[in-house]
């Protein structure tokens, strides 16, 4: 039992080795999590938290928790999340060191807050940007599309706040007023990811379909309601024990995401302290961008595709894959080789079903410095 935050905290177990390359434990994370607390918690206070357990540690496939155990302590903080369906769920809302340690104890190794607050939930007050590559990008060209993304908010009277994802790639979380719902904070995500990638079209993609992608995908979608991703100051399911790592925006040129890690990170935040604090106190407005998505829309620019398990929503294109897009029309006979798309790819087939049979979960593919490939798609 230990005694975090005022509060007892039943640990079991703690010597279970979490991450077997460097040999950290439970233990380690729940110190680590005690150690930056005050940091990690301006990003997950109040906030309902789907747990990712890892019950064996990093090398077993994690499952998702949305509901909270039956028998919880009385001091744990929860909020009431309901879904389209009509059902509803208790989910976690860490609010202080003892809420994460109890949740390392389940497993939990990495936090994936909702973007909005337990007070109200349809207005997020957090518009998020993913910067996802693909595999021919480098980790220089996701840097150099972070600082373009910077310079967009910027324009657009908006402060945004980088950090490494921990795994592939960089965020930058940006602290709105909560005025709009989960539609419209998607609608200006889209419109600024747009805006970047007509500044940088070389680099910077929002095709929503992997085989028109090129470079680095700025993912809009990561706006929508029900999507979450790890939170600052989260460490991830990597073999080194990457951390999601604040940082100063003078630092992004030159970041390397292997530097943030278990081991390192409590000692740069006690000496640097942390890039993200004033955060809260910042919050902006959304009329800029949602000014720049009301010129796109002008101008026959319509909504883009959504994830497959949202409803078809107005003025969505088409959601098929263009590839098998029968309507599409093609250059050339039929059967004809179709050029090269935009980066000088060429689209290759996919059988139905194929990539279930290769690529199930855990069947003979080991992790790789960044997890398994599915993890992060």
């Amino acid at each position: 039992m230990l005694e975090i935050a005022g509060r007892e905290v039943r640990l079991s177990n703690p010597g279970k080795v979490y991450f077997p390359k460097p040999g950290w434990t439970k233990l380690d994370l729940v110190q680590y999590y005690i150690d930056v607390a005050d940091a990690a918690l301006v990003h997950l206070r109040e906030r309902p938290t789907v747990m990712k357990r890892f019950v064996n540690g990093i090398e077993e496939e994690p499952f998702f928790q949305k509901r909270v155990p039956k028998s919880i302590p009385d001091w744990m903080e929860t909020a009431t999340v309901t879904f389209p369906s009509g059902r509803t769920a208790e989910e976690l809302c860490a609010n202080d060191a003892a809420h994460l340690a109890w949740a390392v104890n389940l497993g939990v190794i990495d936090f994936n807050p909702w973007p909005a607050r337990r007070a109200d939930l349809d207005h997020p007050d957090e518009l998020r940007v993913d910067l996802d590559p693909t595999p021919e990008a480098t980790w220089d060209d996701i840097r150099q599309v972070a600082l373009v993304v910077n310079e967009v908010l910027s324009d657009h009277k908006l402060r945004g706040y980088p950090k490494t994802s921990g795994s592939k790639g960089i965020h930058v979380n940006v602290r709105v007023k909560p005025e709009h719902d989960f539609l419209g904070i998607r609608r200006a995500a889209l419109a600024m990811a747009r805006e970047v990638e007509r500044r940088i079209p070389e680099l910077a993609t929002t095709k929503w379909w992997k085989e028109e992608r090129h470079g680095v995908f700025v993912d809009y979608n990561q706006n929508a309601r029900d999507r979450t991703v790890a939170s600052a100051y989260s460490v991830r399911p990597t073999p080194d024990a990457r951390v999601s790592t604040p940082l100063e925006w003078d630092e992004v040129a030159d970041v390397e995401a292997e530097d943030f890690r278990l081991d390192t990170v409590p000692g740069r935040l006690k000496e640097a302290g942390d890039p993200a604090a004033d955060m809260d106190s910042k919050p902006g407005s959304l009329k800029s961008l949602l000014e720049l998505a009301d010129r796109d829309e002008a101008e026959g620019l319509g909504d883009a595709p959504w994830p497959p398990h949202f409803a078809k929503q107005k003025g969505e294109p088409k959601r098929v894959q263009p590839s098998r897009d029968k309507d599409r029309p093609q250059r050339g006979r039929v059967g004809d080789p179709q050029p090269p798309g935009r980066g000088g790819r060429t689209p290759g087939t996919q059988q139905q079903g194929s990539r279930s049979k290769r690529h199930g979960p855990g069947k003979g593919r080991e992790r790789s410095g960044q997890g398994r490939p599915e993890e992060f798609e």
